[in-house]
């Protein structure tokens, strides 16, 4: 079993940053590859930001590429999302998702384990 435990979230003006962070305890096998996802009110959750653990590869959303990082730091465990630039339509609630897959991952049901969220919002 994987838990996993966002924090960083906030409230913060446009062109503001913020930095997400998500712990993971448990077996570290199934955390190969993990994932940030994000949900607006009425929206479905959409993919923003997937890397793998123990290689470079990462992947993002074509609407945050440039402006937000996905990272990770092995020794504790955590995987981050640095968000800058950030705009109104960036608000929602971001969800940290891990995989025992060693591949990147887009979509949700290719996630078996998730954290709680935690809310964004972006005030313009």
């Amino acid at each position: 079993q994987v838990q996993l435990v966002e924090s960083g979230g906030g409230l913060v003006q446009a062109g503001g940053s913020l930095r997400l962070s998500c712990a993971a305890s448990g077996s570290t096998f199934s955390t190969q590859s993990m994932g940030w996802f994000r949900q607006a009110p009425g929206k479905e959750r959409e993919f923003v930001a997937a890397g793998t653990w123990g290689g470079s590869r990462t992947l993002y959303a074509d609407s945050v590429k440039g402006r937000f990082t996905i990272s990770r730091d092995n020794v504790k465990n955590t995987v981050y999302l640095q968000m800058n630039n950030l705009k109104p339509e960036d608000t929602a609630v971001y969800f940290c998702a891990a995989t025992a897959s060693g591949v990147v991952l887009t979509r949700t049901p290719s996630y078996a384990y998730w954290g709680q969220g935690t809310q964004v919002t972006v005030s313009a």
